[in-house]
């Protein structure tokens, strides 16, 4: 397989991740999850999720939509597209699955994944992540992630509009 089918190939559909789970936990894989925006991808996003992968071992990221991102951030985000953040993302080493999702929060997602380990920003008490019920339940960990300082897509979109 070349570098692009093998990219492609960490993309899913909701159907398609469905079966991939079924085939990593048959294999016993411990699944982590996380979530986000991604809409320029930077150094803080890379330590995040290289660290979010070393607590398990298939990292699962729900990217949002364009229109789940609008809602969230603004008419003048995101900055890339969907399909642009997915391929970027899947091309990351330590990502093992993309998937997209249009709600503003991966709550759903979240509850059809079922991971072992749920992982969010530091800047999140762990009782307000949303998904922090479904895995508590299912007896998985929810950890949190100290964010690098000084990096974040709204730095960037200041530093830029500042030239």
């Amino acid at each position: 397989m070349n570098y692009p089918d093998i990219i492609k190939s960490k993309i899913f559909s909701k159907e398609s991740l469905k079966y991939q789970l079924s085939v990593w936990k048959f294999q016993n894989k411990k699944l982590v999850f996380t979530n986000g925006c991604f809409d320029i991808l930077h150094l803080g996003h890379i330590d995040y999720l290289s660290k979010a992968k070393s607590f398990g071992d298939k990292l699962i990221i729900g990217l949002n939509t364009d229109i789940s991102v609008r809602k969230i951030k603004g008419k003048n985000r995101p900055f890339t597209d969907e399909n642009s953040r997915a391929t970027i993302l899947a091309s990351l080493l330590f990502v093992d699955a993309v998937i997209l999702f249009d709600e503003e929060t991966p709550f759903e997602l979240i509850k059809f994944v079922q991971p072992d380990v749920l992982i969010k920003g530091g800047d999140y008490k762990v009782e307000d992540i949303v998904g922090y019920d479904i895995v508590k339940d299912s007896g998985g960990k929810i950890e949190t992630l100290d964010l690098l300082e000084g990096y974040s897509t709204s730095l960037i979109e200041e530093k830029i509009k500042k030239q």
